[in-house]
């Protein structure tokens, strides 16, 4: 059994932030692939298959920080080792748009990461970047916490659908595969649509 989580905040403030592409992207499979989410005090969760493989889809509701706690308590209550853990989260020094998709390693800043890595004991688990950019004249906690603009919706839409096909294949053709495939950005993803 494999778990998805998406990191983001809850409640309705939240919902459209860039911190919250993770949440957006567990939405998205569990809509593609009929899946119902129960909310609970700390957690979303639902149990299901995606492309033939039994996943729990998981949003932590303990804030960002915290998000450890609810993926480490899925984990033992279900006897899931950590490297069937894939976890989707905003990454601010990957341009808007783009994926990056990794096996393991440090939190690299990002909060909620930090947190699961803290409470599980380690960081051998997939993630799967989506780039949110930056902007130089804010404040990091101000822009993580801000919508983003109408400008950024289409790229932010076509992202989240890639994330979601990019979970699909890390469960059926494994995350090196997930990697080879989705690990550009948008703009060289273009550049080799138009030289075929």
């Amino acid at each position: 059994m494999w778990v998805i989580t998406g990191l983001g905040n809850p409640g309705r403030k939240y919902a459209r932030n860039r911190h919250n592409v993770g949440f957006m992207v567990v939405d998205q499979i569990a809509q593609e692939y009929g899946i119902p989410l129960r909310e609970g005090e700390k957690y979303s969760i639902g149990k299901g298959a995606v492309e033939g493989q039994t996943v729990v889809l998981l949003k932590p509701l303990t804030y960002m920080n915290r998000s450890g706690l609810a993926v480490r308590e899925i984990l033992k209550k279900d006897g899931i080792r950590p490297e069937m853990l894939v976890v989707i989260h905003d990454d601010l020094d990957l341009e808007t748009g783009s994926l990056k998709i990794r096996k393991d390693g440090s939190s690299g800043g990002q909060k909620g990461v930090g947190s699961i890595i803290q409470e599980i004991g380690t960081g051998f688990f997939t993630r799967v970047k989506i780039g949110i950019g930056r902007d130089r004249d804010l404040a990091v906690s101000d822009y993580v916490l801000s919508d983003f603009p109408s400008s950024e919706k289409v790229v932010v839409k076509d992202a989240i659908i890639k994330a979601m096909n990019a979970v699909a294949v890390i469960l059926t053709e494994g995350v090196d595969m997930a990697m080879n495939r989705f690990n550009r950005s948008p703009k060289a993803a273009k550049a080799d649509s138009r030289q075929k």
